[in-house]
């Protein structure tokens, strides 16, 4: 006679469970103390950013300071060289020198800006994954952010105002375009500075230096334009915001 099988033979359980549960593992509650190191480690990374967006946010507005402060300083001394030299002789070699000083630095200064702003959006975009962390910790906190939880452009435009949608005001508030129309002014009188001190008319110099500022601003605001979308173009958020088109579908 054979043997049958006690209830407590682990054979005879393993039988009766089939083949496709015994690989299934029961999922395990992460502890306290582990989700309390993770929430740590995001908060100092968190403040972190913070505090690298508040020093470049600071060291760019410095270098602004100091660019208009030197085309006052430009202007001003122009203006008493041209009373000293009564607007001849030397004075066309010594307003271009100025100028073209002032234009060089200007566009050292407007390159910093622009790489400036795109480096805050990216400390945005950093901190809104951030923040998508937080509620993948504790989903209550989600309704509490009034900032995006989402790291996409949309999640970016929402964060920069989320009380209402901001469009055009953005860009002709910014510090890029307060730059870009006092530097394209200054590329404008360097230009017709140079044609009137070479001998050509004034209507020339007038012209030639409104059409090199004009030149001057499409090329920054196109260089921005195109940063803007090669920025977002290689950037794959890790939580999209529900609803939004896609970038390549725009």
């Amino acid at each position: 006679m054979s043997e049958r099988s006690s209830p407590a033979d682990p054979a005879a359980e393993d039988a009766r469970v089939p083949a496709s549960e015994q690989g299934r593992t029961t999922p395990t509650t992460e502890s306290d103390a582990v989700l309390g190191r993770r929430a740590q480690i995001l908060a100092t990374e968190h403040w972190g950013l913070l505090a690298a967006r508040s020093t470049a946010q600071s060291e760019v507005l410095t270098r602004i300071t100091i660019f208009l402060t030197l085309v006052s300083a430009g202007l001003v001394t122009i203006g008493l060289l041209g009373q000293a030299s009564g607007f001849t002789g030397w004075f066309g070699g010594a307003s271009i020198a100025i100028l073209a000083f002032l234009c060089l630095i200007g566009f050292m200064t407007q390159v910093r800006v622009m790489n400036v702003s795109e480096e805050d959006m990216m400390y945005v975009v950093a901190m809104n994954r951030l923040r998508g962390a937080y509620v993948d910790l504790d989903p209550h906190v989600e309704e509490i952010f009034l900032a995006s939880t989402y790291d996409d452009q949309e999640g970016m435009k929402l964060t920069c105002s989320f009380l209402r949608r901001r469009s055009v005001s953005i860009l002709l508030g910014s510090s890029v375009m307060l730059l870009i129309v006092v530097n394209a002014c200054v590329t404008g009188l360097f230009i017709g500075s140079a044609i009137i001190a070479g001998g050509g008319v004034f209507g020339w110099a007038v012209g030639l230096g409104i059409a090199a500022g004009g030149v001057f601003a499409a090329g920054f605001m196109t260089f921005g334009g195109v940063g803007f979308r090669s920025a977002w173009k290689h950037h794959v958020p890790r939580r999209g915001t529900p609803g939004a088109t896609p970038p390549s579908l725009r």
